[in-house]
């Protein structure tokens, strides 16, 4: 396997985890301020280039009943534009209780990590436990 990004979206910030080289283990990074604008997509750009990630995996917040909202067409519109702009596949993930996750692991979870970093590590933990599956693959021809 290769390093995978695992990304939390949110306007205000997103939270960032990345896999180790075998994909077994998944470690919080620091929080990307504004993804969407002009420089939250280069910075998130010069981390897929600089950690050597073959492959991001974004969250996508679904209801409990598994219904997309508004939130979930934003998240869709940020991963078309993120796709658009680096050499490796984006990917969209159920993201389903990852901040509840998050919440209750606390600092066991990532140290010191922001609370929206631990949930990108649990959405990465997720992903790589079902082994890249259940992962829908972005078009970035698909931006709003």
């Amino acid at each position: 396997m290769s390093r995978v990004l695992a990304l939390d979206y949110g306007r205000a910030r997103c939270g960032c985890a990345i896999s180790d080289p075998t994909g077994q283990l998944a470690t919080p990074l620091s929080v990307i301020e504004r993804p969407p604008t002009r420089r939250g997509l280069a910075t998130l750009r010069s981390l897929i280039e600089e950690r050597e990630v073959e492959r991001v995996v974004v969250g996508l917040p679904l209801t409990l009943a598994g219904d997309e909202g508004s939130q979930a067409d934003e998240t869709r519109a940020f991963s078309a534009q993120l796709a658009s702009l680096v050499r490796v596949p984006v990917e969209l993930h159920d993201e389903r209780l990852t901040t509840v996750q998050a919440d209750r692991s606390g600092l066991a979870a990532g140290g010191t990590a922001p609370v929206d970093s631990r949930a990108a590590a649990h959405l990465l933990e997720s992903y790589l436990a079902a082994g890249g599956r259940g992962a829908a693959p972005v078009d970035p021809r698909a931006r709003k």
